[in-house]
């Protein structure tokens, strides 16, 4: 329990429908002052005393499990690691995948629990199958694909069928605190909310060069990691481009500390490779066409997949801006019954070829 309304609202379903429930909350950090108060996070002081509460109203018990020590290799060192190679990482969906879901389970199993729920905006049908949630607003299917088979067998969303709006009705209903509680999106271990800063101390200054595309040399820069693909803003390059449009991050070279800018022409990306691959439907094998979605909101259009072991390369109908290495590419199966389209797997990006 995170300490907001969904997972809130997640709770109490559950008990009415005459599960035995018992609430977690997650710690993540061993300093507690390293999560902000109202930061809009999810596992900050205040967000635990608010998931104690709803536990409290509803009678069932509450517990805090930490996972600090897992949280920092498995997120914090991954995202600082993923930067470090000048790819753009997404840390709650690294927190989804290793600590919300694979840790979490892992204890629940070992302590005799059948399955974990959480809040989060999906639907598992009759048939097992991971599907986009009824508010397409709040949809977290994207965040799911990183699962594996086993473990979303053992989970739960009890709200994925519901809009948001209404699961505030229903915690507002209960009376708890949370029905009016903001939704999260800081990343929760950068307690001023400056990634940059945080990264320049984790990796340390290393000073480069950004070039154009045709390798005319315009700037020196501290890092490479404050610089990420499809980037406009920020650059301060003081000297125009010749055709006198804005320039945008096409690459990050860590290796070398050079950042490359050019035309937005240049960000289009026609065809996606990527490893790590986990497979959650049968038709996630061979060659198949599926829709691909980059990003947790947005970045959707239809391609031609192809699995070869454990990568896939993935051809796109239409081009797509702002792909980057680091980033999960889901694939779906356009809704086929009118229950909304189906999540076949994932991987994550670790190439890309442009059609500029």
């Amino acid at each position: 329990m995170s300490g907001g309304v969904d997972s809130s609202v997640a709770a109490a379903r559950l008990v009415e429908a005459g599960h035995d429930v018992i609430g977690v909350h997650l710690a993540l950090s061993k300093d507690a002052q390293q999560t902000r108060e109202s930061a809009r996070g999810c596992c900050s002081l205040e967000d635990s005393a608010d998931a104690r509460r709803v536990c409290d109203k509803l009678g069932i018990p509450f517990y805090v499990w930490d996972f600090s020590d897992r949280f920092k290799a498995d997120v914090i060192d991954d995202f600082v690691d993923s930067y470090a190679r000048g790819e753009t990482p997404n840390p709650c969906l690294r927190c989804n995948e290793k600590i919300k879901f694979a840790a979490l389970l892992d204890r629940a199993v070992t302590l005799g629990f059948d399955a974990i729920a959480t809040g989060h905006y999906a639907i598992i049908d009759s048939d097992g199958n991971l599907r986009r949630s009824a508010d397409p607003l709040k949809d977290q299917s994207y965040v799911l694909g990183v699962l594996t088979r086993d473990e979303l067998d053992r989970c739960i969303f009890p709200v994925g069928d519901t809009e948001k709006p209404q699961i505030r009705e229903e915690a507002a209903r209960h009376g708890f605190s949370t029905a009016s509680k903001p939704d999260s999106y800081d990343i929760c271990f950068i307690p001023d909310g400056n990634t940059q800063a945080f990264l320049g101390r984790s990796i340390g200054m290393r000073p480069g060069m950004i070039k154009d595309t045709d390798g005319n040399e315009l700037k020196e820069h501290d890092g490479a990691f404050q610089y990420t693909i499809g980037q406009r803003k920020g650059l301060n390059i003081r000297v125009p481009a010749a055709d006198g449009k804005p320039r945008y991050v096409t690459d990050v070279d860590a290796a070398t500390g050079t950042v490359t800018v050019g035309p937005r022409e240049a960000l289009k990306v026609s065809e996606i490779t990527a490893d790590r691959l986990k497979v959650l439907h049968p038709a996630m094998e061979g060659e198949f066409e599926a829709l691909v979605q980059i990003r947790a909101h947005g970045g959707v259009v239809g391609c031609r997949a192809r699995i070869d072991g454990s990568s896939m390369t993935l051809t796109l109908h239409e081009p797509l801006e702002g792909v980057a290495r680091g980033q999960a590419a889901v694939l779906y199966l356009p809704d086929p019954d009118g229950q909304g389209d189906i999540v076949l797997g994932s991987g994550t990006i670790c190439g890309t070829a442009s059609t500029a």
